[in-house]
């Protein structure tokens, strides 16, 4: 599948960052996406049709799977496409209004491993969802606040200890200025009234920041992208292109898109790769197309999964940190990801159904390894391949400035790494 047979562009890429600030917002941009190519939502409390080709998917919170399926019914295996929809970032605390020093603060704790120095003076809104009261019942409302109504600030180089930078404690330095007073303002009352819900009624919430400044496509020859939330965005844009790209190239194998959230606190949770989530809907795929158990086991044995996440390019300032036989370039091609204590899950397997993929699409692959001395980061990838017994096989697009609030990738590896994984969702009949 050559790198021309998805839709994915650099351009593409920027405008789903735009619409998708949290891993709610991820999903609703997904699913509408999916929707207007004939997929249909299904109810996980609800019984699933079993009435020949479908094409489906769930969402469950921040996290949401998608899969079509022909005619054909045994025990036909899986390929899958992985990523993760959230990303770090500064989230509001449950108490969050505060005043100190005649300002207005709304109280922000850090997500994941955010780079706290990168989300200082910046203009930031709030994104995520709400729990609100309707009598009864429990209705979730997604928010999206794209207003410069928060900051935080940075502490004045005069004031420093050596005029080199400070240190950021996490619980005093990252509380975000929306106003001057001495009395603390509601900050949720604001955010409900903004999403048009009584205040009285909201019973719980996920709110996070995000930047607003938009994506841009950058550079001497505009040939990089510069945006937040590429680690995992780029991974969810490129894997959704791959995704409607193959089923339209029906292969050996049934085509499933699989994205997590809480990837960047550990994936132990009731939505992340951790969960039951990915293997159930397996299941009832396998159970929809008038399987078994014994049908489930074997297709997983022949199933294959691509752990997405974006990985380090050679950084120009600091090209000591890599390491030095395992140099990664933007606008390079896709990277496999290789780690011999399985903070990556690839083996010589899925190395090889991926490096097949890649030459399939005609791109370029490039091989990461990690420095030996230094500690290096996980994926979804391990906890898949242990959760499912699938082969698995860790890959990603090449970017610099990971988990800061902004980060920078290649262009041209926007649709390259799409045709990568589209290529990897079709393998070849045999005899074909």
């Amino acid at each position: 599948m050559p790198v021309s047979a998805t839709a994915a562009t650099a351009a593409g890429l920027c405008a789903f960052i735009d619409a998708s600030p949290s891993p709610f917002h991820v999903c609703q941009t997904v699913a509408g996406e999916l929707a207007a190519h004939g997929f249909t939502e299904l109810a996980e409390g609800q019984q699933w049709p079993s009435d020949g080709p479908s094409k489906h998917f769930v969402v469950r919170g921040g996290s949401l799977i998608a899969w079509a399926t022909a005619d054909a019914a045994g025990p036909t295996p899986f390929r899958v496409v992985g990523a993760h929809t959230d990303s770090p970032n500064l989230r509001v605390k449950q108490y969050p209004d505060l005043a100190s020093a005649g300002w207005q603060l709304v109280g922000l704790e850090p997500y994941g491993g955010a780079w706290l120095n990168s989300w200082l003076d910046r203009e930031l809104g709030i994104s995520g969802r709400l729990s609100v009261r309707d009598g009864d019942t429990v209705s979730e409302r997604l928010v999206r606040i794209d207003e410069p109504i928060l900051r935080v600030p940075q502490l004045a180089i005069h004031l420093s200890d050596d005029r080199k930078g400070v240190t950021l404690d996490p619980q005093r330095h990252v509380n975000a200025v929306w106003g001057v007073g001495r009395e603390p303002r509601s900050f949720l009352r604001f955010v409900a009234e903004h999403a048009e819900v009584d205040p009285a009624a909201v019973l719980g919430w996920e709110l996070m920041t995000h930047d607003l400044t938009p994506s841009a496509i950058v550079g001497r020859d505009r040939d990089l992208v510069s945006a937040p939330r590429l680690d995992n965005q780029g991974t969810c844009y490129a894997g959704l292109h791959a995704f409607l790209a193959a089923i339209d190239e029906p292969g050996a194998a049934i085509p499933v898109l699989a994205m997590f959230d809480h990837e960047e606190v550990g994936s132990q949770s009731d939505r992340g790769a951790q969960s039951d989530l990915l293997s159930t809907v397996l299941e009832r795929i396998v159970l929809a197309r008038g399987g078994g158990r014994a049908e489930f086991l074997a297709a997983l044995a022949g199933s294959v999964c691509a752990s997405g996440d974006m990985a380090h390019a050679t950084h120009p300032n600091y090209a000591d940190r890599h390491e030095p036989a395992h140099r990664i370039a933007v606008n390079g091609g896709p990277v496999l990801k290789v780690n011999q204590n399985l903070r990556y899950a690839t083996d010589a397997a899925g190395a090889g159904a991926f490096a097949l993929a890649c030459a399939q699409a005609g791109v370029s692959l490039q091989r990461y390894v990690h420095r030996a001395d230094l500690p290096c980061g996980s994926t979804i990838g391990p906890m898949t391949a242990a959760g499912t017994g699938m082969t698995t096989v860790d890959v990603g697009a090449a970017q610099l400035a990971m988990h800061s609030a902004r980060e920078m990738m290649g262009a041209a590896d926007v649709p390259a790494y799409a045709a990568a994984l589209a290529a990897f969702l079709t393998p070849a009949v045999a005899g074909r």
